[in-house]
């Protein structure tokens, strides 16, 4: 049977949703709680709203309006809510850029994203300046002194003599909220647009089914706000709830253990090596905050430090898996249930998760039982990459996206196996990185420590791994390989073992591990 087409059913509809009512409502409902700690200072859900209404008057007096994109180089400061929820007010798309990228990458993603504007804060000035002038793209600054004798427009200032906006702009559920720009780990960075919907539905999903957050917790904020998780996991989350959120600039875990227990934190949030530095800063302090639980994301976890943590500070630890494409969660250890040491626990409700052939490229050929490569489908996917179907067809097949990461799923519990493309092939023999480095984690002075593969004549790759060690402890690279040896089969183990004071980070707190293959490979 056909039908003639009709509005009511065709067309978009008059529905409305906007990710920055997750700051306006929270205004109106919890005005006089503190939305954010900073710097001794704190900031209520009144003040925010109505500064980031000022910010919004400002922008939209320079022209931004539905659909413009404003790109953001602001480290976790209040100001980066401020601009974030302005922009997103006014009916704009936010475009974070990485604190790390030098002029040449803000440039590429200013022109990439086609931005509109930049609103760099002043310690971001050194490589904003120049990027903005290289992709021709209007410069305004936050943070910056008014009497630093610098020519640029400043934001602060623009706001006070602007009329402040009286409400947010209504936007379509599936209109583009964010355009976040992957690692590009697999070459040129491409921009993920996120909608409203995708990010709304996920804190609504995980509050209900995953997380008890409450109004009056104090959630540790040490994330990269322009990272996914930071976002959403620890800034949007808190604020639909009223809660508060400690902000820490640049994450360090002497300075985080210190202020997390003088301002009472509830929660903790934080990637693999956060987990790492608190347990060292715990050594050294007996310093401890008030916490009720903690969630890990962005890689694996060793179940050593995810029992340490707990010993230390008294918190169960609940992972869970996500990326940039799915808004970012996929699944996690509820806070109802036991946790399951090792898993990323259940799939966010209306999230569909599956395990597909990973050598079938054309197609996601499902399988049942065993391990594959893991594949989402739901609310939480991204809307493409922008400017780039190619990727988008390659990346979301038969309305599944192909995640790149190797897993299993029993009994509705995801386990993550490895990266499909960190994954290590020693003379045929398939080794994944996270299972020698759960070995590892048990180690008695290794702080923490990374398993990757090095190019080999002989076996195709050979087996590395990269360990730091615990303060003050000496470690023996034959001894530790001895260690493992003796714990895992033999074409596992790490025949080579370097001894390092660190390991390479980006942004977010991942290793970098094309770094340490670049370092360790030998020149031929």
């Amino acid at each position: 049977m056909t039908h003639s087409p009709d509005p009511a059913i065709d067309d978009a509809g008059f529905a409305t949703l906007s990710v920055a009512s997750i700051l306006s409502e929270s205004a109106t409902r919890h005005p006089d709680r503190i939305a954010l700690h900073f710097m001794g200072g704190t900031t209520t859900y009144r003040e925010l709203w109505d500064q980031t209404r000022a910010y919004a008057g400002a922008l939209r007096a320079r022209g931004i309006g539905r659909g413009d994109r404003v790109g953001m180089l602001i480290p976790n400061v209040p100001d980066f809510a401020r601009v974030y929820f302005a922009a997103l007010s006014l009916g704009a798309i936010v475009v974070p850029v990485h604190l790390l990228f030098k002029a040449d990458e803000i440039a590429f993603v200013l022109r990439d994203s086609g931005a509109d504007l930049l609103v760099a804060a002043a310690p971001l000035l050194t490589e904003a300046a120049p990027a903005a002038a290289q992709a021709g793209v209007p410069l305004l600054t936050v943070l910056l002194p008014a009497d630093a004798g610098v020519d640029l427009p400043r934001l602060e200032a623009e706001a006070s003599i602007a009329a402040p906006i009286a409400r947010h702009e209504p936007v379509g559920p599936l209109d583009a909220a964010t355009i976040l720009y992957t690692s590009g780990t697999t070459g040129t960075p491409k921009g993920a647009v996120g909608s409203h919907l995708s990010i709304v539905e996920q804190i609504h999903c995980t509050l209900i089914d995953a997380f008890d957050l409450r109004a009056d917790d104090i959630v540790f904020g040490g994330l990269p706000l322009f990272h996914t998780f930071g976002q959403t996991a620890v800034m949007n989350i808190a604020f639909r709830v009223g809660a508060s959120v400690i902000l820490l600039p640049r994450f360090d875990a002497d300075e985080a253990l210190a202020l997390m227990t003088r301002l009472d934190a509830t929660v903790f949030t934080a990637v693999p090596t956060m987990y790492v530095g608190m347990l060292e800063a715990a050594r050294r302090s007996a310093d401890r905050p008030p916490l009720r639980y903690a969630v890990s994301g962005g890689a694996a976890l060793p179940v050593a430090v995810l029992e340490a943590f707990c010993e230390a500070f008294g918190a169960q630890v609940h992972e869970g898996y996500g990326l940039t494409e799915t808004a970012p969660t996929v699944s996690s250890n509820p806070l109802h249930e036991p946790i399951r040491p090792g898993t990323v626990g259940r799939a966010l409700w209306g999230v569909d998760v599956a395990i597909a052939d990973p050598e079938t490229e054309d197609r996601v050929e499902l399988v049942e039982d065993g391990l594959g490569e893991i594949v989402v489908r739901g609310h939480n996917l991204l809307k493409g990459y922008l400017g780039r179907p190619d990727a988008s067809s390659a990346a979301v097949v038969d309305g599944w996206f192909r995640t790149g990461d190797l897993g299993t799923y029993v009994d509705g519990i995801l386990t993550i196996v490895d990266r499909k493309k960190d994954m290590i092939v020693r003379s045929g023999y398939n080794v994944y990185p996270t299972e020698v480095e759960a070995v590892l984690a048990r180690h008695p002075g290794i702080a923490v420590a990374a398993v990757f593969g090095v190019a080999d004549d002989m076996r195709g790759q050979e087996v590395h791994a990269a360990v730091v060690p615990h303060e003050d402890v000496e470690l023996d690279a034959d001894e530790v390989v001895a260690f493992v040896r003796d714990r895992i089969a033999a074409y596992k183990y790490p025949r080579v073992v370097h001894i390092v004071p660190t390991l390479p980070l980006g942004s977010s707190g991942k290793v970098l591990k094309r770094s340490l293959v670049e370092q360790f490979t030998p020149v031929s």
